[in-house]
């Protein structure tokens, strides 16, 4: 398809569903619920449980010379927990399982009555992490799967989302493919949708600086997003309330080409668009990236 007539083709398309992102008038906090940044993700607070205290409850199983725990054993402690699995020398190390009273269960690997290696965590609200533990956190590769069905396959680092990694929610089939900072998406990332895709940068969850659309009917629209300050409110008032608002400015229509993240992104250089992902690429966009991901086509 020519140029031209992906231009027309897609300024018909901002017409019926993009007139907003080109009028600039997209709030921080609509973007924020679009791309639902964190809104409807679940591990907070779902892991304050007890743990063993010393040696009250009960216990069956082996013990070694010492008497202390050492082999294969079941505990009951007197919180309602219990414990199933391997002990050296009094401490929980190895595979076991751990129920806790509240329906909460962790099956995997332990050392030193810290969960440590692979294991599945199986929360009360129904959600499930399934991966690396390193000093009873979640740390190294995993998939969280949540209550509403969204996934979150990456990496982490003390608890939270924190590297590399793909989130997909599930009531609208739309990803964000990129990096991630204690939880929150960062630096160089990709929002596709049903119809179209935004190729940036991120910072705090939000997108920022340049950046670009794909759309399915083979064309591009470059652009940038910018904070700006809105004042709201009477003008009566002595102090208007101040609020921020996050700007498309568009800036051309192309063809089809490769996205490369930016220079001072962790992922420099790794193309993330689905026909070359992980790749390097020679070609470089005119700026760099910022994502903002809108619901409108699920």
């Amino acid at each position: 398809m020519p140029v031209a007539v992906r231009a027309r083709a897609l300024s018909w398309y901002q017409q019926t569903h993009l007139q907003r992102f080109s009028s600039g008038a997209v709030s921080l906090h609509s973007v924020c619920l679009s791309v639902s940044c964190g809104e409807i993700m679940s591990d907070v607070g779902s892991e304050d449980f007890e743990d063993e205290q010393g040696y009250l409850g009960e216990y069956e199983g082996e013990r070694n010379e010492a008497g202390e725990r050492h082999g294969l054993g079941r505990a009951v402690l007197v919180n309602g927990d219990s414990y199933q699995g391997m002990y050296e020398r009094g401490k929980r190390s190895g595979q076991g399982t751990y129920r806790f009273k509240n329906g909460a269960r962790y099956v995997g690997e332990y050392y030193m009555n810290l969960k440590h290696g692979q294991g599945i965590f199986y929360y009360p609200d129904g959600s499930k992490y399934e991966g690396s533990w390193v000093d009873d956190q979640r740390q190294g590769h995993g998939i969280y799967t949540y209550p509403n069905g969204d996934t979150y396959d990456g990496e982490w680092l003390q608890h939270q989302r924190h590297g590399q990694g793909v989130y997909t929610y599930h009531d609208t089939g739309s990803k964000y493919i990129g990096t991630w900072v204690m939880g929150k998406m960062e630096s160089a990332g990709e929002l596709i949708h049903l119809k179209h895709r935004y190729q940036g940068n991120f910072l705090k969850n939000n997108p920022t600086g340049p950046g670009k659309y794909v759309f399915d009917i083979g064309c591009e629209q470059h652009g940038e997003y910018v904070q700006e300050d809105q004042d709201k409110g009477d003008a009566e008032e002595e102090e208007p309330v101040t609020t921020t608002v996050l700007k498309w400015k568009p800036s051309a229509v192309t063809g089809l080409s490769h996205w490369a993240a930016a220079k001072d992104s962790p992922s420099s250089g790794w193309d993330l668009s689905e026909e070359g992902k992980g790749q390097t690429t020679q070609e470089k966009l005119k700026g760099d990236q910022s994502p903002i991901l809108e619901n409108n086509d699920q």
